[in-house]
C-alpha cells in the first residue's frame, strides 16, 4: 500500500519479538486466515459483540471486513487504528488503538485477539505494551481504558502487569446473556513505573494528523 495517500501504512511499532502495523492486503488475508483457525476456546466467549461466534469463513470475512471499515470511517475525531501483530514475518493477531474526541479527551482504548496457537508466550502483554508506548509516548495520551470479562484471567493478567488500576464494572448482554465487565484504566505515571518492553514507533510524524495531533 502506498503511504503517501494512506501514511498510516508507513507506521511501525516494533517490540524484541514483534512488528505491528497496518496490514496491506496480503497481511490482511493472513490476518483472516488466523481468525477463521480460531481466536479462543469455543465454551467461552470474550467479547462483547460475538462476531467468533460464526463460521471459520464467515470469521475469515468479519476481520477482512472490519480493518477495512475502520479505514473507510477514519476521522481524526474518532479513529480505531487496527493492527496486524507479526513475530518472524508471521500474522499472529490484531492490536487495537482507539478514541473518540482525542484532542480533547487525550484517552484511548485498546481491544486485541491473539491465534489460538499463539497464546500463552507473552505475546498479549508485549502487543499491548506496543500500543500503549504509541499511546502515551507518541501521541501524548493522558490515560488508556481496556475492559475484560471477568471470567477472562488472561486477559486481566495482561493488564495487571502493564499497571492498569480497576475502574468499576458494566453489565452487558452477550448471546442472551448477563456477562460481567471488569473496566481498567492506566494513567500516564502508572504506564511510567511499569514498563518492562522495549518499544520503538517508526513512521508518527507523517500521520500525526490523522490522530488529531
Amino acid at each position: 500500500m502506498d503511504a503517501h495517500v494512506w501514511p498510516l501504512y508507513g507506521l511501525r511499532i516494533t517490540t524484541p519479538r514483534l512488528e505491528l502495523r497496518l496490514p496491506d492486503l496480503q497481511a490482511l488475508e493472513e490476518l483472516a486466515a488466523v481468525a477463521a483457525a480460531g481466536v479462543h476456546d469455543e465454551a467461552r466467549m470474550p467479547f462483547t459483540v460475538p462476531w467468533t461466534a460464526a463460521s471459520p469463513r464467515e470469521r475469515a470475512r468479519a476481520t477482512f471486513q472490519h480493518v477495512l471499515g475502520t479505514l473507510a470511517e477514519w476521522h481524526p475525531h474518532r479513529w480505531k487504528l487496527s493492527l496486524a501483530v507479526l513475530t518472524g514475518g508471521r500474522v499472529i493477531g490484531r492490536q487495537d488503538l482507539s478514541a473518540d474526541d482525542f484532542p480533547v479527551t487525550r484517552e484511548a482504548q485498546t481491544g486485541s485477539w491473539l491465534g489460538l496457537a499463539h497464546h500463552g508466550r507473552g505475546f498479549g502483554t508485549e502487543m499491548r505494551a506496543a500500543v500503549l508506548h504509541l499511546a502515551f509516548a507518541g501521541l501524548g495520551a493522558h490515560s488508556v481504558t481496556s475492559a475484560a470479562m471477568t471470567d477472562n484471567p488472561a486477559s486481566l493478567r495482561v493488564s495487571e502487569k502493564l499497571g492498569y488500576a480497576p475502574d468499576g464494572l458494566t453489565v452487558t448482554a452477550v448471546q442472551g446473556r448477563s456477562r460481567t465487565l471488569r473496566r481498567l484504566r492506566l494513567d500516564r505515571a502508572a504506564w511510567t513505573a511499569h514498563r518492562t518492553v522495549p518499544v520503538e514507533v517508526h513512521g508518527l510524524d507523517t500521520c500525526r494528523d490523522l490522530f488529531g495531533r
